[in-house]
């Protein structure tokens, strides 16, 4: 059987949480959050591990929150500081 995950649980599984999580001295399981940032989307997966297996509980994601949104309100906030302390705009004045 073929499946498709989403990036956080694909991340997740190359990154071998499935070994290193539930399997110490046979503890018990854990809950764990994992998210993708990626340029353009937010999306995360709740995942619950025990004895090396995945569960996962929850997925969601936000197509239209990324990096690229972050880069542009640190720009807006860098252009802002730099009108109210300097007088100039780096948008007009090169």
């Amino acid at each position: 059987m073929v499946r498709v995950i989403n990036e956080p649980t694909a991340a997740a599984l190359a990154y071998g949480l499935d070994k290193r999580i539930g399997q110490e001295g046979g503890a018990g399981s854990q809950t764990v959050l994992v998210f993708d940032l990626g340029g353009g989307t937010f999306d995360v997966s709740l995942l619950r591990l025990e004895a090396g297996m995945f569960e996962v509980l929850a997925t969601a994601g936000d197509t239209h929150l990324g990096g690229e949104d972050f880069d542009n309100e640190i720009t807006k906030w860098v252009v802002g500081e730099l009108k109210r302390k300097k007088g100039s705009d780096p948008y007009t004045d090169r």
